[in-house]
């Protein structure tokens, strides 16, 4: 039924849902045959159905479309719809990729033909700069429930690929885990000083813990406005960092200044309470020879 879903405006009219005058007057073209309510708002699942729906049905959602169809959250709903297909004219609004899909590439969801959560990953984290793609790629694995091991085979079947030496430290260190584009950076900030991987979510008692060393009990948590901002998040708060220091936990929290301006003292920070967990990592000590801003 024509409304906010994109549709294909001929088939509309042959089936008498819409007729010429309303087809006008109530809807906007996304492309050439492909309408959708005036008022509706494009994400990037309704821009990767009208892609689709503009190929005639026969090409293949990929990249940021593929995982948007996926559930895959953060993806700026501004970006142009991306496809596979072998042939056919570009047009606005549209990414067109001509790479050769096998048959285990591809998937169908929501109804559409797309790649699948490995083959996304695979396209994803091979583009432009490292922490963008791990950010997509956190996203959908999330999303996905995709493991590195899921991609991994890929790599080895397209040898040739470009953007494979990004792509195999963007598959190392994706994490289902992370359940937001700053967590993702602060889980990288840690990384990137030279600290273990942090374990991702968690679990202590009722609570849920962003990242952190379960063995020396320390913990690290980004922090939104909405933590500062909403009366009913910031009790919450009060409420779980009182009972994780209760239970033994050093918790480091994060938010945007710190990420963004002094992620230093994030590491800094981190490496105090390690330290004091008992922590022995020859890192710590090197990360805390000039001092703890």
């Amino acid at each position: 039924m024509a409304g906010a879903a994109p549709f294909i405006g001929t088939e509309a009219l042959a089936l008498g849902t819409v007729t010429t005058r309303t087809l006008r007057s109530r809807y906007d073209s996304v492309h050439r045959d492909v309408y959708i309510a005036k008022g509706a708002q494009l994400t990037p699942v309704t821009r990767a159905l009208a892609a689709w729906l503009w190929s005639g049905r026969k090409a293949t959602a990929a990249g940021f479309s593929a995982a948007a169809l996926h559930g895959a959250k953060w993806i700026d709903p501004q970006r142009p719809a991306e496809l596979y297909r072998r042939n056919g004219k570009p047009t606005d609004g549209i990414v067109i990729h001509r790479d050769e899909l096998s048959d285990d590439e591809i998937c169908v969801v929501r109804g559409i033909q797309a790649t699948t959560p490995a083959r996304t990953a695979f396209d994803l984290g091979r583009r432009s700069r490292r922490v963008h793609e791990l950010i997509a790629v956190d996203a959908l694995a999330n999303a996905a429930r995709l493991q590195s091991c899921d991609v991994r085979p890929l790599i080895e079947r397209h040898r040739g690929a470009r953007g494979l030496v990004q792509l195999r430290e963007v598959v190392d260190l994706m994490d289902r885990g992370a359940e937001s584009p700053q967590e993702t950076r602060t889980r990288l900030v840690l990384i990137d000083a030279g600290l273990p991987r942090p374990t991702t979510q968690i679990i202590v008692g009722r609570w849920r813990i962003d990242m952190g060393w379960a063995e020396f009990k320390v913990g690290v948590e980004y922090d939104g406005p909405q933590h500062w901002t909403d009366p009913r998040c910031r009790t919450r708060d009060i409420e779980k960092y009182a009972d994780l220091d209760y239970r033994g936990w050093r918790m480091v929290r994060a938010n945007d200044e710190l990420l963004r301006w002094r992620p230093h003292v994030i590491v800094a920070r981190v490496c105090v309470a390690l330290r004091a967990a008992g922590a022995q990592w020859p890192v710590i000590a090197r990360i805390l020879s000039d001092g703890v801003a």
